[in-house]
């Protein structure tokens, strides 16, 4: 894969991207915007920022859906309180849950009787169900669509990347796995599939002291400006930790968490659509 150029008149790369045809959406959808958020491996707060990324863009008065990529560990449905299955038409088309916000959702865990059942499936079922929630969901009209993908560069990534017409990816990250090879991989991943990248966001950089304002770093100083200068990265922010936002998260009201680092992270994106 990596002696493709993705002009693929005559390539002969078996799994290239630009050779492989993209699934279509059903005809009762249209989505203008597409993004995956990605992370080198779990636990770097992917889930949270994807689940700020659509509250922030949906109280902007934008239509937002979340697609939980994360077939065997989903936790959107966490953030926003939801707790019912989901319905189809009888037919192929499969309606999301809405919150009263609107935010339309779809996730693994809305198709299990029992939200605490564990989701065993191989790789292989996991792709085709991504692929389904895709192009299967009534989304509708929607100005983003969120894919919340699992951690690393696993079989469902590979699909993802290869057969969903993303217009780009955001990283996830912490401070201290910069220092590592794991978000090289997502971000080589990403290159190797002409997928492009959005920009980065350092999630849990600091904290504030509560008495003095001053900004802590418990992982260190971020070095983060060297290595997005030496991936050819933008930086989209910075998140701090706040313990208050977990409770928040854990109790289902992603939409009431209020972080002001994402208002400038929203704004470079929809920069980047100009």
């Amino acid at each position: 894969m990596s002696d493709c150029n993705h002009n693929c008149e005559g390539c002969t790369v078996e799994n290239c991207s630009s050779r492989i045809e993209k699934v279509k959406l059903n005809d009762r959808s249209f989505i203008k915007h597409t993004y995956a958020i990605v992370s080198g491996k779990g636990g770097v707060g992917k889930s949270f920022v994807t689940s700020m990324l659509a509250s922030k863009f949906n109280k902007l008065n934008k239509k937002v859906g979340i697609l939980d990529g994360d077939i065997t560990g989903p936790s959107i449905p966490q953030s926003f309180n939801i707790h019912e299955q989901a319905y189809g038409d009888g037919n192929s088309l499969i309606f999301p849950a809405i919150t009263k916000e609107g935010i339309k959702i779809i996730s693994s865990n809305m198709l299990i009787a029992n939200e605490d059942d564990p989701i065993i499936w191989r790789g292989g079922l996991a792709s085709t169900l991504l692929l389904q929630f895709y192009k299967d969901v009534l989304w509708e009209d929607l100005d983003y669509l969120f894919i919340d993908m699992p951690p690393g560069t696993s079989d469902i990534n590979l699909t993802a990347f290869q057969s969903i017409p993303l217009d780009g990816i955001i990283i996830v990250s912490t401070p201290q796995d910069l220092v590592s090879l794991i978000v090289k991989k997502a971000i080589n991943m990403a290159k190797m599939m002409n997928i492009p990248i959005i920009g980065i966001i350092e999630n849990m950089s600091y904290l504030t002291c509560p008495k003095c304002n001053e900004k802590i770093y418990l992982f260190g100083k971020s070095k983060l400006e060297t290595y997005a200068k030496e991936n050819n990265l933008k930086i989209l922010g910075r998140l701090p930790l706040i313990s208050e936002t977990s409770v928040k998260i854990d109790n289902g009201e992603a939409v009431n968490v209020e972080i002001n680092e994402f208002n400038e992270i929203v704004n470079k994106i929809m920069e980047e659509e100009k």
